[in-house]
């Protein structure tokens, strides 16, 4: 992918990979289900909007756990139009900035899932969501990469090299890198307060020994991704420790 292509990545983009459409890799990509989110969602959603829904699997989901809500998908590839329809009850093709003021009403449950790190400027695109169209009391959920990460950082530091790659915390269509401070900062900068965390990566059995055997000192550095469900905090408000849970591999 070119460099003018990458700067053109917006939000809903999926992971910028547009080049993305042939191959397993690309239908297991589009059409997975987050259901690794399931201890970060509410009680009761009855507007959901994803944004980056891919093909709408997750969408699909959502709608078992909650079958009287309303779900909204944003997606900017327009070949998953079709796909996205069929899974989603309001099927958007486009950017979301552009489309802020045609979706309608607001949400209480607002989901952009590995999409910030694709934006030139995350905080501001989560600011315009969140204050345009996140109801009050609603909940967003954000994923972002951890570039702490020890498959990241023990090449820097043993070979004083890194690789770009076509997928994982190194995708080439990254436009920001996230650590835990700035990951919890950019929801904070949105006027958001991070009420629960989740990390993934600890799922595999060397990952969980490596984990268990350090006492969870190495935790943050065997974090591929960093999961959180943020609120409005209605003015300022000094965010909580957040006691991250680990992925359990839900089904």
């Amino acid at each position: 992918m070119s460099l003018e292509a990458t700067n053109r990545i917006e939000i809903g983009n999926m992971r910028g990979h547009a080049d993305a459409a042939q191959g397993s890799y690309a239908k297991n990509y589009y059409t997975r289900s987050r259901r690794e989110i399931r201890p970060l969602l509410p009680s009761r959603a009855s507007r959901i909007l994803e944004v980056g829904p891919g093909a709408g699997f997750t969408l699909m989901w959502l709608k078992s756990i909650y079958p009287a809500a309303t779900t909204f998908g944003v997606e900017l590839n327009q070949a998953l139009e079709a796909d996205l329809q069929e899974h989603a009850d309001v099927a958007m093709i486009g950017d979301i900035d552009d489309l802020i003021s045609r979706v309608g009403s607001k949400f209480d449950l607002i989901l952009l899932l590995d999409v910030l790190e694709h934006v030139p400027d995350p905080t501001r695109t989560l600011q315009a969501i969140t204050r345009s169209l996140l109801m009050d009391g609603g909940r967003v959920i954000v994923s972002v990469p951890n570039i702490a990460h020890l498959s990241v950082t023990l090449p820097l530091l043993f070979r004083r090299r890194f690789a770009y790659a076509d997928s994982g915390i190194l995708d080439r269509t990254h436009l920001k890198f996230f650590v835990e401070d700035s990951a919890v900062e950019l929801l904070n900068d949105s006027d958001l307060v991070v009420k629960d965390g989740l990390i993934t990566g600890i799922e595999g059995p060397k990952s969980k020994l490596l984990d268990s055997l350090t006492l969870g000192v190495l935790s943050h550095h065997l974090a591929k991704q960093y999961i959180m469900a943020g609120e409005a905090t209605g003015g300022s408000v000094a965010q909580p420790k957040i006691n991250w849970k680990k992925n359990r591999l839900i089904s």
